[in-house]
């Protein structure tokens, strides 16, 4: 299981504040606004993520957004790891995946976690990127449903991890797949009723 000691209270501090404040830089928000897109949260869902920039039209703010808000919590993950270790670099991770989603400048009121969810997979265990995209694309092929291949995509790798024998991984990542479930739980609701958008359809 994750060692605490190892890390030391003080510093598990340090990380978590750090990771939390790099993880809640609003980029979806900040580059709408700097393209004069207005306020991204009173366009479509009013959620600050990718998903959202897509709804005004520009797939390169878009894409951007997408890039950035992974690489947030990449580099909390590396930073962290290459201050106190690899513990730390969970840690890391994981603060920048709630500060994404709790950012403190918001209200609170951020995205729904997953790019940070792949940006903090990329920094601890690269290599289940590779099984979240391969998940993601199969469900996605086969359902159209972007949310029901993020939500599949992110129950499978702590499962992945735990089988590994990567037990830390596999625990902080059950925990992020818990928190992304929670914060899609409008999508899972339109899931079961049927009515959630697909992708390549309006509406």
């Amino acid at each position: 299981m994750i060692d605490f000691s190892a890390l030391g209270w003080a510093n598990l501090a340090i990380v978590l504040l750090f990771g939390y404040l790099l993880g809640s830089i609003p980029f979806g928000l900040v580059l709408t606004k700097m393209a004069g897109l207005g306020d991204l949260r009173s366009i479509g869902s009013g959620n600050i993520g990718a998903t959202n920039v897509l709804r005004t039209g520009n797939k390169k703010l878009a894409a951007a957004t997408l890039l950035l808000d992974a690489l947030k919590a990449t580099a909390a993950a590396l930073i962290a790891h290459a201050v106190f270790g690899h513990n730390a670099a969970l840690f890391g991770g994981f603060a920048a995946f709630i500060g994404h989603l709790f950012p403190v400048w918001l209200g609170f009121k951020g995205g729904k976690g997953v790019a940070t969810y792949i940006g903090t997979l990329l920094g601890v265990a690269p290599l289940m990127v590779l099984v979240f995209a391969v998940v993601w694309l199969s469900v996605a092929f086969i359902t159209r449903y972007s949310s029901l291949s993020a939500l599949v995509a992110t129950l499978v790798i702590p499962v992945v991890l735990w089988i590994l024998g990567v037990e830390e991984e596999a625990v902080v990542t059950a925990v992020m797949t818990v928190i992304t479930y929670w914060r899609h739980k409008q999508n899972i609701e339109r899931l079961i009723a049927g009515t959630e958008s697909k992708i390549g359809k309006k509406g």
